[in-house]
């Protein structure tokens, strides 16, 4: 994060913020989780997780432990994903 000026990373959890706002107004979710994740060591980069766990889930079973693919992915299709997309776009519209 040393790389932003205040401005800059102010703008971007800005944006963090419409998304993660944009998939509670679509999905239901237990809850929304934010996350950066990232090393010094591999490609320095910056990027957000928005993790929303589905309605149901264990508080034992979220956070990191929704995030690991061993625990299981949606088996979504491309058509489904895009699907979600567009209505993700069009919330976003609207915010």
């Amino acid at each position: 994060m040393g790389d932003f000026a205040e401005d800059a990373y102010l703008q971007l959890m800005a944006l963090v913020s419409r998304v993660a706002r944009a998939v509670e107004a679509t999905v239901e979710v237990e809850r929304t989780y934010l996350l950066s994740l990232g090393s010094q060591q591999g490609n320095s980069h910056v990027h957000r997780h928005i993790s929303p766990p589905p309605p149901g889930i264990p508080y034992h079973e979220q956070q990191f432990h929704a995030l690991m693919a061993e625990n299981g992915v949606l088996p979504w299709t491309p058509e489904q994903a895009g699907a979600l997309a567009e209505r993700l776009r069009t919330v976003l519209g609207k915010l």
